[in-house]
Parts: structure tokens; sequence; C-alpha cells
């Protein structure tokens, strides 16, 4: 929501994406009994009351999320890619690494972001990023500080070393889960 009063962005209530998560539970009548929910955004506010309203709703299942160690994911990964000190959440050097990793034909680099005033976190749940950013973007790039190979190099290590550190332990996590909700009753 945050990106809303931006031309050009679409938005999906978190009344939608849920409902249309709940429909995906379905798939218990397929047998499955263990669900992941793993968004690749950051943001996703509705997640932790989602997971809660979903395992209270249908005892039988569980439904974790893949963020019970994103925060220690997330720092190994930024000093992994030599991004440390970054006053970011979205669009500054760290979007840019990733997407000159992911898409490079896509990406046009130019200067773009500011220095957010830390402050504007406190309100960045209540007040669109038009009024807390210049541009929308959480975070600087500079243009010409980097090579395109190496940022794209940033962005691969990145975005590995997240995913490695994040799933981590997440097959366990799910079992034990749904071992202590649905076995041990």
């Amino acid at each position: 929501m945050e990106h809303a009063n931006f031309i050009g962005t679409i938005t999906v209530s978190p009344n939608v994406l849920t409902a249309m998560l709940e429909e995906i539970i379905c798939l218990t009548k397929q047998g499955f009994k263990k669900f992941l929910v793993c968004t690749g955004h950051g943001g996703s506010y509705w997640e932790g009351a989602f997971i809660k309203h979903i395992n209270f709703k249908y005892p039988n299942i569980i439904v974790i999320t893949a963020n019970h160690n994103n925060h220690a994911a997330w720092e190994e990964a930024v000093s992994a890619a030599g991004l440390t000190g970054l006053n970011e959440i979205h669009g500054g050097l760290l979007s840019v690494c990733t997407a000159m990793w992911l898409c490079p034909k896509w990406v046009k680099l130019h200067s773009m972001g500011s220095d957010v005033p830390t402050e504007n976190r406190l309100y960045a749940d209540y007040v669109g990023w038009d009024k807390l950013t210049v541009d929308g973007c959480w975070g600087q790039y500079e243009d010409g500080l980097h090579s395109q190979s190496e940022l794209a190099d940033k962005g691969k290590i990145f975005r590995n070393t997240f995913i490695q550190r994040r799933a981590e332990g997440l097959k366990g996590f799910l079992e034990e889960g749904y071992r202590r909700k649905v076995l041990s009753k």
C-alpha cells in the first residue's frame, strides 16, 4: 500500500491476497497438511495475522512462514555482499544490485532515491511513501560508483546468501510445528 499513490502501481489489498491464499489451502482435500508461506518482498504486514488465523481455523494442518530467521539471514547476506551500512528499505543500491543480477537488460541505471530520515520509519505504516520519500525509493543509488558486473555480483551474493540462510532449518521447523500442533493432541 505504501506505493499506491505512485502512477502505474497496482496494489492488491491484504483482504484479496489472504482470501486467495486461503483458497489454496483447499489442497488439504488432496492430502496436503503442511504449508509454507514464503514472501519474497518486505512489507508483508498481513502475514503474521494470516498465519495465526489459518492455524486456528484449520486444526489439522499447519501453515508457517519462512521468516523464522529473517533478520539474521538479512544481516548475513548484506555483509556477504559488502553492502553493510545502507539506510534502505526499497529502491536503493541493494535493489539495483538484485535487479542487475536477475534482469540486467531491463535496468536503466541512473541515480535515484535519497537518504531517508530515520524518523520517517515511524510513519511508514500510516503514510504513503509519496509523503516520506523523494521518489518512492527508501534508499539511494548513485550511478557510476560500481560497474554493472559488480552490481550483478553483489546482487547474486546477497540473494543467494539470503535464500540459503533463510531456508536453513525450515523443514525441521515445519515438521516440529506440525508435530506440536497436530500430532500431540
